[in-house]
């Protein structure tokens, strides 16, 4: 037996070997069952084996099962492995526990037993055997049983550096089983002082753990930006001899370096002047060390200094505070633009699209166009390429838009099909934003069907027409345009849609020429119409109808077509409803009932465009806010150029309009995308209220405050209660029938304010017809803290009032409530609506009934300031149209309430008597309650 224990598990290297000299799976299978057979017997013969030859049965028991067989017995014999005070043999137990047993299973008390001893030994193979199971295994069991033990021994005076190592990584694995397991209070502060340690393995773990902590409670943990800066100081400059343990190729502590450099990018810049100014030497330093020459030629040594200085230059974007290092970072990854090494090009063109964003870098970043487009063109790996053209997209602005949409249009001819799409939604988005003449925009979009039509999505072909429609400079070019478009041969389908679509509005414009009369341009489309889908040819259709109008001429030769057999006849139920019901129409109207129903489309108001969040859905978190506006998308086949002349639905952008708000969720992609441009009230930077928080009185039953809902109801953000104790600000924005409240809840006392909960109530049936969701806060408000509750609002139907919100705390011992109105009252969910004068006075009188109209007369409180009243009629939501009354003072107003359940249309007058100093506002909608509430409520602000 000896010569077999020297021989190290001799058994277990035959029987291994075997496996391998085996010719055929069945062999194998064979050759396991007979070991399997052979232990099982051991393990329940008469005669006791000792720990070696348990240690070399459940070794070979491991080996099957990594071989991909059940094993289904050895494990108490494995747990019996943990008591042994050798090394080998409890290693082979713990691994043997940490693989195959199962957090379920029978043994695990006496698992957690036996690691609870090797925890308390103090034996230091033995505790980190103990804790890499714990590690191993992660159950939420392993948490409750060992969250005291593991921090304790991570803090200890007394423990091994090689213990704290294994304590921290320990600890780290179980804190992301349960968050729970971690302790507060003092334990945070001797935690954060690991950073401090003497060892740098120590350190290392140690900063592991504290980077998954602060993104939990970043408030807590931050007193270790003081000390992962000094860290991170020590290391930067120190030589490679001065930490030659922790030294890699030259490079002093690169793993740490990174974690640290991690760590301090979840925060902001350090507020303390010192702390900063010793940051930024650090990155100083490491972009000086970066320009260095090579102290080795092997690849280890340049990868270890470009993953230091790539994490540093991540933490300058991230402050986005030091001009100087913003652009020293550009410049320095501009010098990787033409590193041979692909990886290196690809992070150096990812890192300067965020440094596109900054306004200190940006024109920094302009300076390596030629070589960004050099490498969109010229780049073998698709993914480099993809990263040009974000940061061609990134650092595109007014003085080189047009030079970087060209060259991305002459790329797109050649560009790689997996990012075709992208592209063409970025040159629409740039070519829209940039565009001073919009016949360049018009020249680009066509561009983009003629280049890539199949990639053009219905957003980037609805959002020329809507352009083209609401500026009456480019709607003549956009005809001629589009028409010798239409004569290429090979016409994308798409072309056909926004040909049909212009010339149907405009080809009036162009019809004076012989070379584009109303009959070519007919001849022109209906070319064409056989070789569209169904949903195109419904588009033309209406196109047809609409020249029935513009070219009285071509009537006849229009009708021949709604007649066709295969029109009226088709099995396309709705190319047979229009070719029949436009037949009629064209029959059986006047002149002046056809140029009502079909008369030119309208403008469509201004909102923010589809195409940008169609591109955020491609790349969320990576697309730049831009400034685009939008109307509302023309459907090719249910806009209102063939609603006014038939029973189609309703347009998909009105039946969806309520499925995206802020960028919180993307529509489906078979519809057209809403507006997701505000960007998320989370991000909110800065503190809103500023200064030292005030001294509460102690034992204050009744504090002093200062709260007035009333302000909010033309105000969407500041302070919206305020006393001795709390000071509670509000960020809110509204998109349709959605809302989003930020509350800023302020502990101004120099005490922690205990057991701080907030609730919502709603009077009457308020809480069905909006709907809200609040996010829970943390019961403790930490003394001079400020934290953020988020809630979001659903307006399902119209309603009156609003919720209150509902705030208990104890401070001093003494319990506190507060009750404020929550500022959602039903005009927060108005979409602004442009009117010219006829159409607003039209409206007006349609909605003289008695139950359509509110009115109040009241004097003026304070006195009368038409500039004061200005401001606040704009803001209360509504669209203000100046220049529609008569007189010149009085206040004329359009909206749209967006509710879940209806859209409900309301008009608004607010008449100033000067001399009487007297107001009369008149009120009008569909909804008798909804022109009382907007009654109220307005007057209410005077």
């Amino acid at each position: 037996m000896p010569a077999v224990r020297g021989d190290g598990m001799r058994g277990l290297s035959v029987f291994i070997s075997d496996i391998r000299n085996c010719k055929s799976k069945e062999s194998e299978i064979k050759r396991i069952n007979k070991e399997l057979a052979n232990i099982r017997s051991k393990f329940k013969g008469d005669r006791t084996l000792d720990g070696y030859q348990k240690k070399k049965y459940v070794c070979k028991l491991l080996f099957i099962f990594l071989l991909g067989h059940d094993i289904d017995f050895g494990h108490m014999e494995a747990v019996n492995l943990l008591s042994s005070n050798k090394y080998s043999e409890k290693q082979i137990g713990y691994l043997f526990i940490s693989v195959l047993v199962n957090t379920n299973s029978d043994l695990i008390k006496l698992i957690i037993q036996s690691i609870k001893n090797d925890l308390q030994s103090r034996n230091p193979i033995h505790l980190n055997l103990a804790m890499q199971c714990i590690a191993n295994i992660g159950s939420k069991e392993m948490a409750e049983a060992f969250g005291y033990d593991i921090p304790k021994l991570l803090v200890s005076g007394d423990t091994m550096d090689v213990v704290k190592q294994s304590a921290a990584l320990c600890l780290l694995r179980l804190f992301r089983t349960s968050q729970e397991c971690i302790p507060s209070g003092e334990w945070t502060s001797r935690i954060i002082h690991l950073l401090n340690d003497q060892h740098m393995g120590v350190v290392t773990a140690a900063t592991s753990l504290i980077d998954a902590l602060v993104k939990k409670n970043p408030e807590e943990y931050k007193g270790c930006i003081s000390l992962a800066v000094s860290r991170l100081s020590r290391i930067v400059t120190a030589s490679y001899t001065d930490l030659q343990d922790y030294t890699y190729y030259f490079v002093p502590a690169p793993w740490l370096s990174v974690k640290l450099l991690r760590l301090l990018q979840n925060y902001s810049p350090p507020d303390d002047p010192g702390v900063r100014g010793r940051l930024n030497e650090c990155l100083e330093t490491i972009l000086n060390k970066a320009q260095e020459a090579p102290k080795s030629k092997k690849v280890q040594h340049s990868n270890a200094k470009n993953a230091v200085l790539f994490e540093a230059i991540s933490l300058i974007i991230h402050n986005d505070s030091e001009p100087n290092l913003l652009v020293r970072a550009c410049n320095q990854l501009g010098q990787f633009l033409s590193n041979r090494e692909t990886n290196l090009r690809y992070l150096a063109l990812e890192s300067m699209c965020l440094l596109a964003t900054s306004e200190f870098s940006h024109e920094a970043v302009k300076k390596h166009q030629e070589v960004v487009i050099l490498s969109m063109k010229m780049e073998k790996d698709v993914s480099v390429r993809q990263q040009a053209v974000d940061l061609l997209y990134a650092m595109c602005d007014k003085t080189n838009a047009e030079e970087i949409v060209q060259e991305m249009l002459n790329y797109l001819e050649t560009a790689d099909y997996s990012i075709r799409e992208e592209m063409v939604l970025k040159v629409a988005i740039l070519a829209e934003k940039y565009a001073t003449d919009y016949t360049w925009y018009v020249d680009v979009i066509l561009n983009l069907i003629r280049i890539a039509g199949d990639y053009v999505s219905e957003e980037v072909w609805y959002r020329v027409i809507q352009i083209v429609i609401n500026r009456d400079d480019v709607q003549g070019y956009a005809a001629k345009t589009v028409f010798e478009a239409l004569q290429a041969p090979a016409c994308h389908e798409n072309m056909v849609k926004v040909g049909g679509y212009i010339l149907g509005e405009f080809g009036n414009l162009i019809a004076g020429d012989q070379r584009s009369s109303p009959l070519v341009q007919f001849q022109l489309l209906h070319s064409k119409y056989h070789l569209c889908s169904p949903m195109t040819r419904a588009l033309l259709l209406s196109t047809y109808v609409k020249f029935v109008n513009l070219f009285p001429e071509i009537k006849h030769n229009i009708q021949e077509v709604f007649k066709q057999h295969s029109n009226l006849r088709s099995a396309d139920a709705e190319l047979q409803q229009r070719a029949s019901e436009y037949l009629q129409l064209s029959v059986i109207a006047s002149t002046d009932v056809l140029a009502t129903v079909l008369e030119e489309m309208p403008a469509f108001p201004e909102r923010e465009s589809s195409i940008l969040a169609v591109l955020k859905k491609k790349k969320p978190g990576r697309v730049p806010e831009n400034e685009i506006r939008e109307g509302r998308s023309p459907h090719p086949a249910t806009s209102n150029h063939t609603d006014a002349v038939s029973h189609a639905k309703p347009s998909a952008v009105s039946a969806n309009a309520s499925a995206d708000l802020l960028g919180l969720s993307t529509p489906p992609s078979s519809q057209p995308a809403v507006p997701s441009n505000t960007g998320m009230l989370v991000d909110v930077l800065g503190d809103m209220y500023g200064g030292q928080p005030g001294q509460a009185q102690q034992n204050s039953f009744a504090p002093a405050q200062s709260y007035n809902p009333k302000k909010f109801v033309c105000k969407n953000n500041g302070v919206l209660f305020e006393n001795d104790l709390v000071q509670i600000g509000v960020k809110s924005e509204f998109r349709q029938n959605l809302g989003r409240i930020a509350l800023f809840h302020g502990n101004k006392t120099p005490f922690a304010l205990q057991n701080y909960e907030t609730t919502i109530s709603s009077p009457g049936d308020l809480a069905s017809k909006l709907v809200i969701q609040v996010k829970p806060m943390e019961p403790v408000l930490e003394a001079g803290a400020q934290k953020l509750q988020v809630l979001n609002g659903e307006c399902v139907e119209d309603y009156t009032d609003a919720p209150t919100m509902n705030i208990s705390f104890i401070y001093n011992n003494v319990p506190q409530k507060i009750s404020i109105k929550l500022p959602l009252t039903i005009n927060k969910f108005f979409e602004p609506t442009e009117m010219n004068g006829e159409s607003f006075f039209a409206r007006w009188k349609n909605l003289g009934g008695e139950k359509q109209r509110a009115q109040k007369i009241f004097k003026a409180t304070p006195p009368m300031d038409l500039a004061a009243a200005r401001t606040k009629v704009m803001g209360f939501g509504m669209q203000l149209l100046d220049g529609i009354d008569p007189n010149p003072d009085n206040f004329v107003c359009a909206g749209i309430i967006h509710a879940r359940a209806a859209q409900i249309g309301c008009l608004l007058r607010l008449e100033p008597n000067k001399q009487a100093q007297m107001y009369r506002l008149t009120v009008r909608s569909s909804k008798e309650t909804v022109s009382q509430e907007i009654c109220e409520l307005l007057a209410d602000q005077f």
